[in-house]
Order: structure tokens, then C-alpha cells, then sequence
């Protein structure tokens, strides 16, 4: 990543959320209520020096430093590139068996460019007679036989969770172009066939999908395939930002992500530090908790992702948060979900 990390947040600021963090129980989580952060290896997060020990440096030792932590990860490698499945299967060794993956999806099951140069090797010289000069595909541009292979593996990489029970769930994060069409909805119930029974979750960046005119048919198209509509907390950005709407399509599983309220990094163009450089305030996190534990009562498990992986803000916020779910009902007061803090959480 060559951007330049931004700045850090006001230290108050910063204090205020680290003195909320340290609440925690850990490993963070509540009851069916698992919490984590997007990733464990960013490496804005390692360079911070604020998250793990000195002298944990290698894979193993910061995967098992994190899993004392959390018991939820969600694993975005899986989207960039198709990981060897021995990595996987060490990831399970190295975890506890009530420690959950759930796992982004390929570009090729959601319609994102696929990045040429990161797909397998022994596919990469058929995908370039494809794309010629270009550096990406669109997955409608891959050839039919290649986009098998690659959902082949992208399953085989996960077998290794499958088998030990350790997949929360597959996460289909769709575009913003992806806009709620008859065409699209086939697409999520080709999906639901090729992917089989494996537990799926659906992220929207597209509000159509959730207008009133097709809210209650796109929910049942949800439901039907048993799809978990991902909660979402993003910045809204023109049109094209899809609000908090506190769902449960699958009562299996519930998912919230929480990719902060950066609304100027959020536009296109921007790095992905630019975009997810937030920090949640305690009076945020306290906003989620309602949300939260009225999901615990229609979901049998629910996870909690943060995704504003800059630094360690997404740790602290997946902490922050878990310490005031486990207060006592009555002592976490509610708030307002729809509530937003200074354009990128500076104070």
C-alpha cells in the first residue's frame, strides 16, 4: 500500500476511545454476539505499535495474539487473491474452535475487476489473451471455463473452515453499479446454487435495492435464499450510500460492518486508508448498542466487523464496543444509530 498513512486523530479523542476499550472483557464478545475487525495484518495496524506485543512478529504469533482478543475475524485476502488452502488449515490450528472466519468474497462472485497480475499463475497468460493491455476484467468479461476454475478454488480454499466448522460465513460485497434489476436478483439466486449450502452473507453499496417500492420483494428474495442482509454503517455519499437498516433475513446469523463515517475519503479516487480513517467516539458505539441486542433477539448468532482498519481504530472500536454491550441493559443508555460525528472522527 503506497499511500501515505493519514494523520492521527486528536489525542482526546484518541484517550477517550482507548479508556472506553480497556472496559473490554476479553476476548470480546457477548453471549452469540462475536466481535472483530476486518483483517489482523494491515499494516498500519503492525506499525502503530498499539495492538500487538512486543515480539510478535511473525503470522502465527499475531494470529494467536488476536484470537485472545476476538473470537471473529473476517478475512478480506480472499478478495485480492486465492490463498493456498494449507495457509487456511493453519489458521484453524492456530485459533481456538470457538474462534469464526467469515470470509470476503473473489471479485468473480460479485462483479468487481479482477486484478490480472494476483489471479493464479496458470491462469493468468488465458486472462491476459483476454484483457490484452489491460491490467483488469470484469468477471462478464472472463471466459466461462476460467470463471469456473476460479469459484473452484476460491471454494476449495475455504474447506479447510468448512471441515473444522470454523466459516461464519461468506461475504458477498456487491458494487456500488450493482443496482437492485430483475437481472441482478437471478444473479443472487445463481449464487445461492453454485455456492450451495455454505452460510452467505449480502452486502449492498446501492441503495436501490432497499427503496419502498421493492423493499418487502427484495427481503423475501433474501429470505428465500437464506442470504443474511449485512447491516451496514457508511458514510452517505450522494445517492449512492446505503443507511443503517436493522434487518434479519437469516436467522442463523446477523452481521453488522461498520466501515465508519469518513464521508470525504469515501469518494472515488480515494486510497483505502483515506477511506476507512475513522474513529468510532464512545457515543457512536453506544448508538449500536440497541441495534445490537434487538438483532441477539431474532438471530441466533450475530457478528460485529469494523472495517475502518487504520491503525488500531478498528480494534478499539470492536473493544469500545463490546464493553458497553456487556454492561447491563439498563446501564448502556440508547442512542441515536443515525448519529455522525466530525466528516473523519477527529473531534
Amino acid at each position: 500500500m503506497n499511500a501515505e498513512l493519514p494523520p492521527e486523530v486528536a489525542p482526546e479523542r484518541l484517550a477517550e476511545a482507548q479508556a472506553l476499550a480497556q472496559r473490554a472483557q476479553l476476548p470480546a464478545l457477548l453471549d452469540d454476539v462475536c466481535l472483530g475487525t476486518a483483517g489482523w495484518t494491515d499494516p498500519s495496524l503492525i506499525k502503530c505499535h498499539r495492538f500487538y506485543p512486543r515480539g510478535k512478529n511473525s503470522p502465527e504469533d499475531r494470529l494467536r495474539f488476536y484470537a485472545t482478543q476476538f473470537e471473529l475475524v473476517e478475512v478480506d485476502a480472499t478478495y485480492y487473491t486465492l490463498l493456498d488452502p494449507r495457509t487456511v488449515a493453519r489458521w484453524v490450528e492456530w485459533t481456538p474452535a470457538s474462534f469464526r472466519f467469515d470470509v470476503k468474497s473473489h471479485p468473480v462472485l460479485t462483479g468487481h475487476p479482477i486484478d490480472i497480475a494476483r489471479a493464479p499463475n496458470d491462469l493468468v497468460p488465458a486472462l491476459r489473451e483476454v484483457a490484452g493491455d489491460k491490467r483488469r476484467l470484469y468477471p462478464r468479461q472472463v471466459p466461462r471455463e476460467i470463471r469456473e476454475e476460479l469459484i473452484a478454488r476460491f471454494l476449495a480454499q475455504l474447506a479447510p473452515l468448512v471441515d473444522a466448522g470454523r466459516l461464519g460465513c461468506v461475504m458477498l460485497q456487491f458494487p456500488p453499479w450493482f443496482h437492485a434489476t430483475r437481472g441482478n436478483a437471478r444473479q443472487l439466486e445463481s449464487l445461492r446454487r453454485e455456492l450451495g449450502g455454505l452460510p452467505l452473507s449480502v452486502e449492498f453499496r446501492n441503495r436501490s435495492w432497499l427503496l419502498p417500492e421493492r423493499r418487502a420483494r427484495v427481503l423475501d428474495l433474501l429470505r428465500r435464499e437464506q442470504l443474511s442482509y449485512v447491516i451496514v454503517d457508511e458514510p452517505d455519499v450522494q445517492l449512492g450510500g446505503v443507511p443503517p437498516e436493522v434487518l434479519v433475513t437469516r436467522p442463523e446469523l446477523a452481521l453488522f460492518r461498520l466501515h465508519g463515517h469518513n464521508r470525504e475519503g469515501w469518494k472515488r479516487g480515494s486510497s483505502v486508508w483515506e477511506r476507512f480513517d475513522y474513529l468510532y467516539s464512545p457515543a457512536e458505539l453506544r448508538a449500536w448498542v440497541p441495534a445490537v441486542r434487538e438483532v441477539k433477539q431474532r438471530a441466533e448468532r450475530v457478528h460485529v466487523v469494523f472495517n475502518n482498519c487504520v491503525r488500531d481504530y478498528a480494534v478499539l472500536g470492536a473493544k469500545g464496543l463490546a464493553a458497553l454491550l456487556q454492561r447491563p441493559a439498563e446501564d448502556a443508555p440508547s442512542g441515536d444509530a443515525f448519529r455522525r460525528d466530525s466528516p473523519r472522527g477527529k473531534g
